[in-house]
C-alpha cells in the first residue's frame, strides 16, 4: 500500500518542481518554450491514454470475457463527456484565450485559470488511480511497474504544466510565492482523485475496463478542446508540434520499458 500512495504522491511532486520555476526564471515565460511545454504535455498525454490506458482496458475486457469494444468505446465517451460537463459548470479561464468559460461568476481571472489547470489534472489522478488499482490486483496484468511507469509519465507532464500556472500568474502581478503556491495547489487534486480511483474500484473490480478507458477518454477531451488549441495558436505553432512528438515519445519508452 506504501508503494501505491507513493506513485499517487509523484504526479504532484512534478507539479510543484514545475512550479517551482518561478523562482529561477524572469517574470514572463517564453512563448516558444511554453508552446513546446503545451505540446510536450498533449504528447504524454496521448500516449498514456493509448499505451497506459486503453490498451490495458481491451486486454482485460478480453479476459473478462467482455466483448472490448464494449468498456473500451462506453467508458471513453463517459469520460468525454465527463469533462465536457465540467467545462460547462465550473467557471474557468484559460492563459491563451480571453474568454471566460462556464457559468458567470465573481472569480478573478487568475483564480478561473487556476480551476482550469486544476480540471485537467483530474483525469490525470484518475489514470494514476485505475492503473494502480489494477496493480494492486493479482492476475489481472498491470503490475506496479506499469503504474510507476504512468505516474512518472504524468509528472514529467505535470513539470511544464507546473510552470505553465505559476509563471502567468507571476507576471500578472502575483509574487513568486503566491505564484507558487497557486501552482502547487493545481495540482492536489491529482492524487485525491487518484484515491478515490483506488477506493471506488476496490469494491467493482469489474468496472476496471471501464474505469480505465474513462480516464483515457477525459485526458484525450484536455488534449483536444485545450491544450493542442493554445499551442497552436498564433506563431511558433511548430515549437509545439515537436513538443507534441517528443512527449508522446518519452511516454511510450516509458510504458514499454517499465510496463
Amino acid at each position: 500500500m506504501i508503494k501505491a500512495i507513493l506513485i499517487l504522491l509523484i504526479p504532484f511532486i512534478g507539479t510543484t518542481l514545475g512550479s517551482a520555476i518561478v523562482f529561477f526564471m524572469k517574470r514572463s515565460i517564453n512563448k516558444k518554450l511554453e508552446k513546446f511545454l503545451g505540446g510536450f504535455a498533449s504528447g504524454v498525454m496521448i500516449s498514456a491514454s493509448m499505451f497506459s490506458l486503453l490498451l490495458p482496458s481491451i486486454e482485460m475486457a478480453n479476459n473478462q470475457g467482455i466483448p472490448a469494444y464494449i468498456p473500451t468505446a462506453v467508458g471513453f465517451i463517459l469520460g468525454i463527456l465527463f469533462l465536457f460537463l465540467i467545462d460547462i459548470f465550473v467557471p474557468h479561464f484559460h492563459n491563451e484565450s480571453n474568454f471566460v468559460e462556464g457559468p458567470k461568476s465573481k472569480l478573478n481571472k487568475n483564480a478561473m485559470m487556476i480551476l482550469a489547470v486544476t480540471i485537467h489534472n483530474i483525469p490525470e489522478g484518475m489514470a494514476v488511480g485505475v492503473i494502480t488499482a489494477g496493480a494492486l490486483f493479482q492476475n489481472i496484468g498491470i503490475t506496479i511497474a506499469t503504474a510507476l511507469a504512468l505516474s512518472v509519465g504524468i509528472a514529467i507532464q505535470n513539470f511544464p504544466e507546473g510552470a505553465i500556472v505559476s509563471m502567468p500568474l507571476m507576471s500578472k502581478g502575483l509574487s513568486k510565492t503566491k505564484s507558487f503556491v497557486c501552482g502547487m495547489l493545481s495540482g492536489i487534486v491529482e492524487p485525491i482523485a487518484g484515491f478515490i480511483t483506488i477506493l471506488l474500484t476496490s469494491f467493482m473490480t469489474k468496472i476496471l475496463p471501464f474505469l480505465l478507458s474513462f480516464a483515457a477518454g477525459a485526458m484525450i477531451y484536455v488534449v483536444v478542446e485545450e491544450l493542442i488549441p493554445d499551442c497552436q495558436n498564433g506563431n511558433h505553432s511548430n515549437f509545439g508540434t515537436i513538443g507534441v512528438a517528443l512527449g508522446f515519445v518519452i511516454m511510450m519508452v516509458l510504458d514499454i520499458a517499465l510496463g
